[in-house]
């Protein structure tokens, strides 16, 4: 497997049994780190060469994120706007991202027939990671998976250890 960092970066976690629960199966894999912005950041105060020196040691990055209000949490998007600016290109115009990979993985609490062009929204989902999805593109990390979680505030323990199931699998993705 892939040496991969975990942003997680939920304002209201506590309240999440489904990112409680995903969180716990990245426990004791291999390659495999985690961080949580909001309890590194909670002044919201990024440190962007600290984080730039931190990621590029890693092939992969995972962003797990819900989605709230039709976007990205605020500590996330302030993230990507201070590490992934031009400034990663280095002084012989390469950029050090390059060949990295990322996977997505969001959660939202509506059902998935809410989140079509016909649903209650009028959008779906990877329109609202549209600005994630064009970061990785600009900085030439290839992104390998988005998953979407629907309904994740009405799950219960058997849709959670398959949800679990899945990450793992999702992990071994080269």
């Amino acid at each position: 497997m892939k040496k991969t960092l975990v942003l997680f970066a939920h304002p209201y976690f506590e309240h999440s049994t489904t990112n409680v629960r995903l969180l716990e199966c990245y426990e004791g894999m291999d390659n495999v780190t985690f961080r949580d912005l909001y309890e590194d950041y909670p002044d919201f105060h990024i440190q962007p060469f600290r984080e730039r020196k931190w990621i590029v040691d890693y092939e992969r990055i995972i962003f797990h994120f819900p989605i709230i209000w039709f976007g990205l949490p605020p500590l996330l998007k302030l993230w990507i706007d201070e590490v992934f600016d031009m400034r990663w290109i280095s002084e012989n115009e390469t950029n050090i991202l390059a060949g990295k990979d990322a996977i997505i993985i969001t959660s939202v609490g509506g059902r998935e027939n809410n989140y079509t062009q016909e649903g209650k929204y009028g959008t779906e989902v990877e329109e609202l990671l549209s600005g994630l999805k064009v970061s990785l593109l600009v900085n030439n990390i290839d992104l390998k998976k988005i998953q979407i979680i629907y309904n994740a505030d009405n799950l219960d323990d058997t849709e959670l250890d398959l949800l679990c199931e899945e990450l793992s699998e999702i992990l071994k993705i080269e």
